[in-house]
Order: structure tokens, then sequence, then C-alpha cells
């Protein structure tokens, strides 16, 4: 086996996060490109032959060159990514763009092309449609740029909602009043409110009426002004229940609309799903923006990329 020397120096800290915990970063490599890797003071042998295949991976490493240096966080789904992108020749800067900060001062980057078409969309077009499977960040970019928006004073309000249907379980057998028993459907939007913003700015804000977070059907009734609406688990409504809420749309609002197609558990049987429905009627309207994530863009524990696949297989 023939192997050429490629100079990557890194500092020991840089050194640490590229190799992963025993290497895994590196075997990781290994089978994206089918071929042997060490790394040893700054110098990374390596097994390719083939020209174009040995670009690839100059390119591939010059994108996690500029991630380490920005100290973000290397993992198997995102250097997957970084190689999808060389390998459908799409170009890296998606990987670049500096899209917020957490609460506690970290910085959010795109993990996949896919959620920087989303982004992109979301700040082009009034309303955007992101459809997809679970585990590839659509509600959280979705929160993501609507407390970018606010902060900028863009909107004067966030309002993030969802339909109260079951996955299997029984709403009536909750504890607690409505809002107790609705609640556990829209901790997801709980959750990356309290990492974008904080726990107690979150409940000022909630407070104060510029953050709602409520069910779909609190919605009725109203036209929301100088708003940032999204709405979750959109697969989940009812044909009359998406036209609703897409009419709710007021001056100086912008939309999102998530969903998965894939996991619809509306329980009457000749329920059409909202979403299924709103994707045939609107997709030729220039003013609305699709984005379509597949199972290659999920970006939590590998594992469960693997697991999406087998299901739609």
């Amino acid at each position: 086996m023939i192997y050429h020397n490629i100079e990557f120096p890194l500092s020991p800290e840089e050194s640490r996060a590229f190799l992963g915990n025993n290497d895994n970063h590196l075997r990781t490599l290994e089978k994206l490109f089918s071929c042997d890797l060490v790394y040893r003071n700054g110098i990374l042998r390596c097994s390719l032959e083939d020209e174009d295949e040995q670009q690839r991976f100059a390119q591939a490493l010059t994108a996690i060159r500029e991630a380490l240096e920005e100290g973000r966080e290397l993992n198997e789904s995102f250097l997957k990514q970084i190689v999808r992108s060389v390998s459908a020749e799409t170009g890296l800067n998606w990987q670049k763009e500096l899209l917020s900060y957490t609460a506690a001062g970290k910085p959010i980057y795109p993990k996949t092309a896919a959620q920087a078409a989303l982004c992109k969309a979301i700040a082009t077009h009034r309303l955007t449609f992101s459809i997809g499977p679970a585990g590839t960040g659509k509600t959280f970019l979705a929160v993501v740029m609507a407390v970018k928006a606010f902060k900028k004073g863009e909107i004067d309000k966030i309002v993030l909602t969802r339909p109260a249907v079951e996955a299997g379980e029984s709403l009536g057998f909750l504890p607690g009043d409505l809002k107790e028993k609705v609640d556990p459907y829209l901790m997801p939007l709980y959750d990356s409110l309290d990492i974008l913003i904080g726990h107690e700015q979150l409940l000022k804000l909630q407070e104060r009426g510029a953050i709602e977070v409520i069910p779909l059907a609190y919605m009725r009734g109203r036209t929301l002004n100088d708003a940032f609406i999204i709405l979750d688990e959109a697969q989940n409504t009812t044909d009359k229940q998406m036209l609703m809420f897409l009419t709710r749309l007021g001056s100086n609002a912008r939309m999102v609309v998530n969903g998965d197609i894939t996991q619809i558990d509306l329980k009457i049987e000749k329920a059409r799903s909202g979403l299924v429905l709103a994707r045939k009627k609107l997709q030729g309207i220039e003013e609305i923006g699709f984005i379509d994530f597949e199972n290659h863009d999920v970006v939590r524990n590998p594992l469960v990329e693997k697991i999406v696949e087998a299901y739609t297989e």
C-alpha cells in the first residue's frame, strides 16, 4: 500500500478534536473515503491513490480545519455532511454561516447544507415549509431564526404552536388543567427557547406577551401582525386547521411550518393531513419557500439516521 503525506499542522487541542476519542473521527474518515489514515506530528498519511479522491479529501480537510479554527464540535454526523457536500459538489460555504448564539454564548452554525438552505428560505420568504424526518433540526432552526428576528427588532412577538394530537396516548388521561395537559406537547419548543434565550428570560418574555407557546386551537380568530409564527408537527393538522393557521398571517409577519409526513398521527380515518394538502396546493406560489430534508440530513445521534432509514425502506 502506497501512502502520501499531507501537511496538516494542528494545535494539541485541535489535534484531540480532529482525532476524536480513540481516533474515532479518523476511523470515520477512513470509512467515508475507503482508505487508511495515520496522523502523527502534523502529518496525515493517506493511502488514497486516485487523484480525484485525493482532491475531494483535500477539500474535506480544508472544511474540517476551518471548523476546528472556529471551535466547532466535530462528530460523525458533521463529518458525513462535509464529505457528502464535497461528493455532491454543492460547495461547503453552508458550514461557515454563523446563524446566532445560544444563551450561553455558544455559536450556532448550520450542520447540513439543507439547514443552511432552510435559514436562507426563512430570511427571504414570508411563509416557509420545512418538511422532513425527525432529527434534522427543523424546529430548532425555526426558533433560532425567530429569536434572531426578535432581537434585531424586526418583529415584536414570537408565537409557537402545534396541534395537540397524541402519538398513541390519550390527552384526557393526563393530570391537570388544559395548560398542564398541553404543555408536554410543546416541550420541544420550550427546550429550544431555553437554549437560545435562557429560562429566566423566557419567563419574562412570556409574562409580557412577547413569546407565546400555545396549542393550535388557540389560534382561531386571531390576526398576527409584526410576529414570527412557527407551526410544529404540522403533519398532524387537518386541512381545515392548516387553512385556519395560514390565514392568521398579518402585516410584517413571517411563518414557518415544520412537519414530517412519515409521522402522521391523525386518528380520524378520512382526515387528510393539512401539511400534505398544503404542499400540493401551494407549491407553485413564488412567495412561499419549500425546503425538503432527507434521511441523511439527520443530525442527532448517527444511529437515528439508520433507524429512520430502516423504517422508510
